[in-house]
This record gives C-alpha cells, sequence and structure tokens, in this order.
C-alpha cells in the first residue's frame, strides 16, 4: 500500500488502538447556548442538526440502544473499536454532573473504548476538564470543537456567538489536561477569502491541535443561510468538487505535519441539500484527492516555512 502524503484518520486509529476505530453518534438531548437563549436564538447561519444525524441517533432512545444500534449499523465495516461521539450540539454545556452521568453511561457499555465529545469553544468549565482528565487515564477521551473560523468578522456574520479568542482559549486548556484536540473549519464562508482560508492553515498549525475536520460550506435546508441564499445567491461563493480538492491540497501543504486530518468534506444527505451538488461520495472524494496529491507531488506541510 502506498504511504499516505498527509497525516490520516484511519493511521492514527492504528497507531492509538491497534486497529479500525468507528465513532457512533450519540444524542444525549443537549442543547446549544446559540439556542436557547443564553448567547442567541436560531442557531449558527450554517447549521441544522438533522445534516449529521444517523438514523440510529435519535435522543428518545437511551446511550445504550444508541450504541447497540450504532454498532449494528457499522458491524459491516468490521471495526476493532468502538467510540461514543456525543455530536448532537454542545455536548458540554450544562450541569457537570449531569453531563458526566452521561459520558459515564456510554463508557459502561462493554463495546465502547472511549468518547469523542463534540462542542463549541466557549462552554468548556474547567471544572469538567478536570474530570475528563481523570477519565482519560482509563479510557481514551477526546474534544471536537467548533471553531469555524478563525476571523472574528466571519464569526459574527454567521452568528457564530463566540469569538476566535475563545477557541484559543479552549485548545489551550484541554490540551494543558492532556487530552488530544480537534478543530472543525468550514472553508467558504462569506467574506473570506481564498489566501485567508489558507492562512488558517498556518493560525492552527502554530496551536496545541491534534486534529483536524475540514468541511466545505454547503447551504443547507432550514439554515439561516437557506433564507439568504434564495433572496441574495451572490452572497455566497461555493466550490466545485474539482477546485476544493486542489484548494485542500493547497491547505494542507501549509499545514503542520503532526496534526491528523480527520476529514476533508461532509455531505448532507440529499433532501436537505439546497447547494451545491456534487454527487460524489465521501470515499471517492478522499480517493481523487490524494490521486490529485500524486499527480502534484503534494506532501503535508511542504510548504511551511
Amino acid at each position: 500500500m502506498q504511504e499516505k502524503r498527509y497525516n490520516d484518520f484511519r493511521s492514527y486509529c492504528q497507531r492509538t488502538f491497534g486497529g479500525r476505530a468507528q465513532k457512533l453518534s450519540i444524542n444525549a438531548g443537549f442543547t446549544c447556548p446559540n439556542r436557547d437563549g443564553s448567547k442567541g436564538r436560531g442557531g449558527c447561519a450554517f447549521c441544522n442538526n438533522s445534516t449529521f444525524n444517523p438514523d440510529y441517533c435519535d435522543a428518545k432512545k437511551n446511550i445504550a440502544q444508541q450504541i447497540d444500534e450504532g454498532i449494528e449499523f457499522f458491524k459491516k465495516y468490521e471495526s476493532e473499536t468502538f467510540l461514543a461521539y456525543f455530536q448532537a450540539y454542545s455536548n458540554t454545556y450544562g450541569d457537570t454532573e449531569h453531563i458526566l452521568n452521561l459520558y459515564r453511561e456510554a463508557l459502561q457499555h462493554p463495546m465502547i473504548s472511549g468518547i469523542v465529545i463534540g462542542t463549541r469553544p466557549d462552554c468548556i468549565a474547567n471544572d469538567l476538564l478536570q474530570e475528563l482528565r481523570a477519565i482519560a487515564t482509563e479510557k481514551y477521551v477526546a474534544i471536537e470543537l467548533g471553531v469555524e473560523s478563525c476571523s472574528n468578522d466571519t464569526l459574527l456574520r454567521i452568528n457564530r456567538g463566540h469569538t476566535w479568542e475563545d477557541s484559543i482559549d479552549a485548545i489551550h486548556r484541554i490540551s494543558n489536561v492532556g487530552i488530544p484536540v480537534g478543530v472543525h473549519l468550514i472553508m467558504g464562508l462569506p467574506g473570506e477569502t481564498r489566501d485567508f482560508m489558507l492562512s488558517e492553515a498556518e493560525t492552527i498549525s502554530q496551536l496545541p491541535v491534534n486534529m483536524l475536520k475540514l468541511h466545505q460550506l454547503q447551504i443547507v435546508k432550514g439554515s439561516l443561510f437557506a433564507t439568504e441564499y434564495a433572496q441574495h445567491p451572490d452572497n455566497f461563493s461555493l466550490w466545485t468538487a474539482d477546485d476544493y480538492i486542489d484548494f485542500c491540497i493547497d491547505f494542507i501543504e501549509r499545514l503542520n505535519p503532526e496534526i491528523v486530518v480527520e476529514r476533508f468534506v461532509s455531505q448532507a444527505p440529499r433532501d436537505l441539500v439546497v447547494a451545491p451538488f456534487w454527487n460524489i461520495k465521501n470515499f471517492e472524494f478522499v480517493h481523487k484527492l490524494e490521486r490529485r496529491m500524486v499527480e502534484r507531488n503534494a506532501h503535508q506541510g511542504r510548504l511551511i516555512n
């Protein structure tokens, strides 16, 4: 097998768990400070949580049931390790003891080797981090932060409700307790130039970030952007698949090679997508990107000074 030209997630799992690891999405009934009035209402401009919740992931079901159904859903992949992925909304937002009880419920499942916690950078309490540090001595724990952009102007534009400085602070606090920290960035948000987005690779590279998820901007039904797009489509510059492949390669060539690239692309369910329509599966996108990297003789971190 040809060596990867970037630090890919499958290799990270092989190093960390000794084999394939599958995340099982959990909806534990959390909300978000940008929806309940604490920071705002209506949510982020790009967001519709239905776009990434699989069918088995339902807050009406208890956590053990969601895990069992998730394992059944993914059994064809013959994963050796399963991680409970607290994905929907902000999974560190609320009373610390209640949050911990939810994590413990997942960790009690005999097939679960650890937890991955998706959340915002502005709602991670220090006492929760200390408890997670203790859990991490026995089980795998990682935290994924929805950073989305390094620009405060953009964060305001998309109704995010936190600042880039909040993200820097959270990244350092998580790293300081020894927990792997992942960052999500959206590529193609209104007002951001190609040069700025490429500079984000250099910005992230200077922080103690372990993993990175990129995804292209999609306009999805039920989001604030869907309303804006219907009225002012010229406000958006949406990627073609081929252009985005070349952009991703340019990006990771500027990215610290120690950072694991967990994802390049995210595809919402077809019936929820307003634009763009690519008609390409995620794995097909990755295969095309990897072939293009060979053609370009590209490597992660090649352009770092």
